[in-house]
């Protein structure tokens, strides 16, 4: 058994795809995990029951106002990920996050960002997952002792001696065949069986997903055994008491 496996917990690694939700689970009688797509996260936890331990790439936790370049966990991270930090997306305050049009995004983040700022088309087209996620967090306080977040090019870096990968995962767009060879290098050296990606994404789901929910899968057993850290290491609470911190 690898350090990340935990031998009585349900652990689950997910990232959000095409089709909503990809993850992959490890259950204690598994031989290897399993991987599917789920349309929404609800119907995620209804799968994985209640003593799953669950780290998904999506922001969680949203403050009211915006001191900076993003939350404190996207400050936090940023100066361990060398090339690789265009990866980590500002998340502007939960007004914005809330709007329901890109033009209302973009003026409640000014109004509540010092410096003002703007939100990038690449994270407006996460704010329907942000919200799906916090609205389960809102409704459900013991969910947020099990479900965290995760960024999968951090985790790669811790898992990795804090040295970030070498190769982007994708570039102008398009999965990188290279980047997804050293990941792939670096998971199985953890103990996650190449044969899951020899075998491709699930419909709905890009190779990159796939890579991104299993890194978080053993970022989910490391953080069952009390392995990981948050960041920043002192974190805040949203106005909702939900933690804001990335898991690493």
């Amino acid at each position: 058994m690898s350090e990340w496996q935990h031998s009585e917990q349900v652990l689950v690694g997910v990232d959000g795809c095409r089709a909503g939700w990809i993850s992959m689970a490890l259950r204690p009688a598994d031989k290897r995990p399993q991987v599917r797509v789920f349309e929404r996260f609800a119907d995620l936890i209804a799968e994985y029951g209640p003593a799953a331990t669950i780290a998904v790439d999506m922001p969680i936790g949203l403050p009211d106002r915006i001191a900076g370049s993003g939350r404190g966990p996207e400050q936090a991270i940023r100066p361990y990920l060398g090339q690789r930090r265009s990866s980590v997306f500002s998340i502007p305050a939960r007004a914005a996050v809330e709007a329901e049009t890109y033009r209302q995004a973009c003026d409640l983040a000014r109004a509540y960002s010092d410096p003002a700022k703007m939100v990038s088309k690449q994270a407006f087209f996460l704010f329907a997952k942000i919200r799906e996620i916090d609205d389960l967090l809102r409704a459900d306080i013991g969910l947020r002792n099990r479900v965290i977040e995760c960024h999968p090019e951090f985790a790669f870096c811790r898992l990795n001696g804090m040295i970030p990968m070498a190769t982007p995962k994708k570039i102008r767009g398009a999965v990188n065949p290279d980047g997804v060879v050293e990941r792939v290098d670096l998971l199985a050296s953890l103990g996650i069986d190449r044969d899951i990606f020899a075998d491709g994404p699930p419909r709905g789901a890009a190779m990159d997903d796939l890579v991104d929910a299993s890194v978080n899968l053993v970022m989910a057993g490391r953080h069952a055994k009390g392995l990981t850290v948050p960041f920043p290491s002192s974190p805040a609470r949203d106005r909702h008491g939900i933690l804001i911190a990335i898991h690493g």
